[in-house]
């Protein structure tokens, strides 16, 4: 009722505008005939990012506590928010999700938290998950019954070999004691995703060759093989969680093969960054909101040349990036987009 008495005034406000235009009338057919495209009952999701509260664009800082880190787990408001969608699938992950640790098992290296450093990826250095805040968040998803997929380190001992290039094996060790100890605690995880924008030409921050991240999934896959065994609730893959690039996308399907990877993941912000001025005007512009469907046509010809058993996911979207839009993303008019 709330949106429909918005959208009620917004149209009431700009009547004097749109009756001293020249009217045109059409006629629209709709072939109901024809499906399109169908969705999973499960398809509306939120991600959880990592920005610790002094994440900063343009000038002002709008992550504030509410990241997997800071969020007020307890917060009613919040609780309430995730069963009114009855289902709701949260995501964690982003950016940092390379960058992060968990406090569990083996690990060799300090666990602290997230940090500003100029040299390091993202403008921050390595930060920490601790297993007790990991607790917490998993009594959260409990309670509210949320489906859970959790963003993967996949940079953990790799380092950079040129721009944005990053080589060296994948160390599974921190992530493998990671998945031993959710399942310990009969925590459900319904997928796993590995690693955070590292695709190829369209990578952020850090890049991993095509061939290398098939392989690690290979590796991903027998992990939770092992170590989930016989369970029904053995969690599927998700990969590669970045913007589309068909050749990367395409070969490292071929080289991961057939069933290890369950949903094919991309990122949309397709309204550029959030610091431009004519970002309202895109957000109303249905031709380029419509390009979007160019993307998710070529990432789904790929699947289904490369990958059949995978389907295709949309697994973040922000509409405008780098934090989104002051006073446009958090205002009516993004509804449109």
């Amino acid at each position: 009722m709330g949106i429909f008495l918005s959208l009620f005034i917004y149209l009431i406000s700009y009547l004097p505008v749109i009756l001293a235009r020249d009217v045109t009338r059409v006629t629209i057919f709709v072939d109901a005939t024809k499906t399109v495209a169908t969705n999973d009952e499960h398809f509306i999701c939120a991600t959880v990012d990592w920005w610790p509260h002094d994440k900063c664009n343009y000038n002002h800082c709008p992550w504030g506590n509410s990241s997997v880190i800071n969020l007020d787990l307890s917060h009613p408001l919040l609780a309430n928010a995730i069963q009114a969608f009855q289902s709701l699938r949260i995501r964690i992950g982003g950016s940092l999700q390379d960058q992060v640790l968990y406090d569990v098992g083996d690990l060799k290296a300090p666990c602290h938290p997230f940090r500003k450093m100029k040299d390091g990826l993202f403008g921050f250095s390595k930060g920490c998950l601790h297993m007790q805040r990991w607790d917490e968040l998993n009594q959260l998803f409990n309670r509210t019954r949320a489906i859970v997929s959790f963003g993967l380190n996949a940079l953990h001992g790799r380092h950079n070999i040129r721009h944005n290039a990053w080589g060296g094996a994948w160390d599974s060790n921190n992530a493998r004691d990671f998945l031993k100890y959710t399942i310990s605690m009969g925590y459900q995880i319904d997928s796993w995703e590995y690693g955070n924008e590292l695709s190829g030409r369209t990578s952020i921050g850090a890049s991993v060759d095509a061939e290398l991240y098939g392989k690690d999934l290979i590796n991903l896959k027998n992990i939770i093989n092992e170590l989930y065994k016989n369970s029904s609730s053995k969690p599927t893959i998700l990969a590669p969680g970045g913007f589309f690039d068909q050749e990367w996308y395409a070969k490292f399907l071929q080289v991961s093969g057939s069933n290890v990877v369950n949903g094919v993941t991309h990122h949309i912000y397709n309204l550029g960054p959030g610091v431009d001025p004519n970002l309202v005007s895109k957000i109303l512009n249905p031709q380029r909101l419509s390009r979007v469907s160019e993307t998710f046509g070529n990432l789904k010809q790929t699947i289904e040349k490369h990958g059949p058993w995978a389907s295709a996911w949309v697994g973040e979207s922000g509409g405008a990036y780098n934090s989104g839009g002051r006073h446009v993303s958090n205002t009516f008019v993004n509804s449109f987009w």
